[in-house]
């Protein structure tokens, strides 16, 4: 990534965060009460997660399970039944992810790019795959899109958290290092449609650099 690729893809996460908090804010607070009464608690909560360079930052989620423990793995296909009404609801549509606008407008995320995951993971990165920590974690990307339907992959699997340590997360660091090398600011305007637009996403994959 180029200084001005750099620059022109965080001024439009600044431009797309303010947005979106002003025209979102009052559906964010809408979820953030309407989880806060069905789990009996604060419906928002922070997770510790692995940024840019490698340092931790707190992420911010719409509470979706009654036990918050079981959202503070990125594995939680063995807590199905944990998950409230609303939270399948808010899981489908993304709005759990609503609070990390505050995360983009802090400059901890992107709009675009690999999905911030729990320490353990991207923290153990070796050779060239560290070069994906020079990237800011994103709200949606290649990896997530391809994997959108990653938590049914899991509750699927007889062995979830070795289904995704030996074939997703693998596969998720192939595209991630693919999207780092050949970044465009359109490719990050296509998968922000794709995210949008979930029939435009098989389009974007079939025009995907190769990992």
């Amino acid at each position: 990534m180029t200084l001005w690729q750099a620059v022109i893809k965080r001024s439009l996460d600044l431009l797309l965060a303010l947005l979106g908090l002003l025209l979102l804010g009052w559906l964010l607070l809408l979820c953030w009460l309407i989880a806060s009464i069905e789990t009996r608690s604060n419906g928002m909560f922070a997770q510790q997660r692995i940024g840019r360079f490698g340092r931790p930052f707190r992420v911010y989620k719409i509470k979706t399970m009654f036990d918050a423990s079981g959202e503070r793995s990125s594995i939680t296909a063995h807590c199905q039944q944990a998950i409230t009404r609303s939270g399948r609801l808010f899981r489908r549509l993304k709005l759990d992810e609503l609070p990390q606008l505050w995360n983009v407008l802090w400059g901890q995320m992107s709009f675009v790019g690999p999905r911030p995951d729990v320490p353990g993971y991207a923290d153990c990165l070796q050779g060239e795959e560290r070069l994906i920590l020079q990237l800011r974690p994103g709200i949606t990307g290649p990896a997530s899109i391809k994997y959108r339907n990653e938590e049914a992959l899991l509750a699927a699997a007889s062995d979830a958290k070795a289904f995704n340590d030996g074939v997703i997360w693998p596969d998720k660091v192939r595209i991630n290092l693919a999207y780092y090398h050949h970044y465009s600011v359109w490719r990050d305007l296509g998968y922000l449609l794709a995210t949008l637009v979930p029939s435009f996403a098989s389009r974007l994959e079939r025009r995907s650099p190769p990992c």
